[in-house]
């Protein structure tokens, strides 16, 4: 940790001036979005171009992954910089406390913990997804502002509610704005910023996750007559996910022209990604890899990623640095001229934004509780280490083996050609599951 805060701060002196300048930080986080529905990565039916534009002008990361295949267990992570479990989110917390499986941690500061001690201002905006009520709201886990979507879902993305209830929150005042969600969280953002453009003295820290483009697919009714018009041979499922996608984009650049009018731009550090791959019930695309949302596959994992900050990360610049969403949290504090706690899971990704060539020894690991009778209430787990890749899709069956390297689709399972490592990488995993089973899941008594 010691030689990555010199390197960020070498960084820092070098490309801008030094911590009296420290950047702010923009998170765009998507809600179950593809790597195939991101046109930045190969040729799709969706156009990208404001999120496209991201990589143009900054780095593409071309093997980073999200840290769950479902929403609340990649958001704790993110906001943690520690595998899903040891922040007590193995599971998606739910509305209803019978399907809910996991209790944010609060021993943990928050990435907006640590960035106000070194004098950020902070705000979420969006989808919370970790706590419907104290001590586990944004304004309690590091956020000075907090205006979005507390649950999980939304039933619809114009009347916002969920099993008709209202979630809508400006800090901890109810909210019920008119709307479809997309616009409003691009709009408070973009207020947001604008508002911070008048104190620049201090630097901010501005998590905008968006619901979209989870299900209910609900694009405004011009945009799926954009796509139609343009693409007529898609189906209504497809033509409905491309149109949702493409106004997810249209406000997402409405926030980074909002950063470049007010000035922010040249000193905002600004990511992209998503909390998993897309569902494939529901048209969604995760072209090239297998599978999608729920599944330890690559479709689920393998997540659009990319970092712009202008005139620090070379503009078109590509990585192929294999990481994980959470990363996100060190590198922030590196950025910052913070010194990022000991016990992480998350690698700063200074080094590679340096364009460094970074060789690190970590495997990567993946667990989700899932309660019905597919689960069970219990939890099923992958690991990555290297080339090698051991992961189930349930409870109930075996530990599949692949090596991602020969076989990127896994598509061969490998399990009995090569019980050396599946030994390995079995007995890896079960120390990562003792691990995560000293921190409680369910919210104590």
């Amino acid at each position: 940790m010691k030689l990555l805060s010199l390197l960020a701060l070498a960084f820092l002196c070098t490309f801008s001036q030094g911590l009296g300048a420290r950047p702010n930080f923009l998170i765009i986080f998507t809600d179950d979005h593809g790597y195939g529905d991101v046109s930045a990565y190969h040729d799709s039916d969706v156009q990208t171009p404001n999120i496209d534009g991201l990589a143009k002008e900054g780095m593409l990361f071309t093997r980073m992954r999200a840290n769950c295949t479902v929403c609340s267990p990649s958001r704790a992570a993110l906001l943690t910089g520690v595998y899903p479990d040891r922040a007590g989110v193995p599971g998606v917390i739910r509305t209803q406390p019978e399907n809910s499986w996991g209790y944010f941690n609060q021993k943990l500061p928050t990435l907006a913990d640590e960035l106000k001690k070194s004098g950020y201002h902070t705000a979420a905006i969006g989808k919370w997804h970790l706590g419907l009520e104290s001590p586990n709201t944004p304004n309690e886990r590091g956020f000075d502002l907090f205006h979005g979507f507390l649950g999980d879902m939304m039933d619809s993305y114009s009347t916002h509610l969920r099993h008709g209830n209202n979630y809508m929150r400006r800090n901890a005042e109810v909210v019920d704005p008119t709307g479809h969600a997309t616009d409003l969280f691009s709009t408070w953002a973009s207020d947001y910023l604008k508002e911070r453009a008048g104190k620049k003295d201090q630097p901010f820290f501005l998590y905008l996750a968006y619901n979209a483009p989870h299900f209910p697919i609900e694009p405004p009714a011009e945009w799926l007559d954009k796509v139609k018009k343009r693409a007529p041979q898609l189906d209504e499922k497809r033509a409905m996910n491309v149109a949702f996608v493409e106004h997810l984009d249209d406000r997402i650049g409405q926030v980074l022209a909002t950063l470049k009018e007010t000035g922010l731009e040249e000193n905002t550090v600004v990511v992209f990604s998503a909390d998993n791959g897309g569902s494939l019930p529901h048209g969604q695309n995760n072209d090239p890899w297998r599978d999608g949302k729920q599944s330890h596959y690559d479709g689920a994992l393998r997540v659009p990623f990319m970092v712009r900050w202008p005139g620090h990360i070379q503009a078109g610049s590509r990585s192929d640095y294999a990481g994980l969403n959470f990363d996100v949290f060190p590198t922030f504090l590196e950025l910052a001229g913070a010194t990022p706690r000991s016990g992480l899971d998350a690698v700063s990704l200074v080094p590679v934004l340096m364009g460094k060539d970074v060789v690190t020894e970590r495997s990567l690991y993946f667990v989700r509780r899932e309660g019905g009778a597919a689960y069970g209430g219990k939890s099923y787990e992958a690991l990555i280490r290297g080339d090698w890749k051991l992961m189930q899709n349930d409870p109930f069956s075996p530990l599949e083996l692949y090596n991602l390297k020969n076989d990127p689709q896994e598509k061969t399972n490998l399990r009995m050609k090569a019980p050396k490592i599946f030994n390995e990488l079995s007995a890896e995993l079960r120390q990562h599951i003792q691990r995560g089973g000293t921190v409680p899941w369910q919210q104590p008594e």
